[in-house]
């Protein structure tokens, strides 16, 4: 059997039982050298397959190809395993070299979800998700989706916000979201969910500190309706036009 498990925010407390399930019956476990810390009690006398950053596919490959002996293999990472994570990478890279082996998908809370928590309630009415990163996808087709996202008023997750090699896109991203968005829009930080660093921080896209995002972060942007309440930020659940 390959599991394709995501291990949530990295909190034990958000590690679903099937995940932990998935991990304890896998023979090998493959990941990102960070993810294996995330779940280090769970993997002593495994075998361990790990390697750096923008080594995805390579990941994935060395996986299958341990599945196809017949041994049980969970890749794992953070969040979800299919937002944004390995689930269509491995199916994909599956369907391209003609494998059919059993695949099982494990499900887990994805940065949206656990920010969203960590916030208040920001997603009560009608959210997307746009990442910022261009390694995948032209930035041209991520502008088209941020102008249509805001235009109808989405209450929008932003991942991937801002690296050191991508700077400037949040800004980017922002100055588009003006565009339909008031410049007093609620909206959520939050930092390192279901880890010792974990914060959130709640502002406007007038008064958003840009130096407070990086990779960790999921930015949540409001609609015209979100607002604050005992420091939580809320979006109803109904929305007039």
């Amino acid at each position: 059997m390959l599991y394709v498990v995501g291990l949530g925010p990295g909190g034990h407390e958000q590690l679903s039982y099937e995940a932990k399930e998935a991990i304890i019956n896998s023979e090998v476990i493959v990941g990102y050298v960070t993810y294996m810390k995330l779940v280090k009690d769970l993997v002593k006398g495994k075998e361990l397959v790990h390697n750096g950053m923008r080594q995805e596919v390579e990941r994935c490959q060395k996986a299958i190809d341990i599945a196809v002996e017949g041994k049980d293999v969970a890749v794992i990472s953070s969040g979800d395993a299919g937002v944004y994570g390995m689930a269509g990478l491995i199916l994909e890279l599956m369907h391209k070299q003609n494998i059919d082996i059993p695949v099982k998908v494990v499900p887990g809370i994805t940065a949206s979800i656990g920010g969203a928590a960590l916030l208040g309630a920001p997603l009560m009415n009608d959210f997307c998700h746009i990442s910022l990163s261009d390694l995948m996808t032209p930035w041209e087709m991520i502008e088209k989706r941020l102008h249509a996202a805001s235009s109808a008023d989405f209450v929008i997750c932003l991942y991937n916000p801002r690296s050191k090699g991508r700077p400037h896109h949040l800004k980017t991203a922002l100055d588009i979201m003006k565009q339909y968005k008031s410049e007093d829009t609620v909206v959520g930080l939050a930092k390192d969910v279901g880890r010792p660093k974990e914060e959130m921080i709640i502002t406007t896209i007038k008064d958003l500190d840009e130096t407070l995002v990086d990779m960790t972060t999921v930015v949540i942007v409001g609609n015209k309706e979100t607002y604050v309440s005992n420091g939580r930020m809320l979006t109803p659940r109904g929305y007039s036009l």
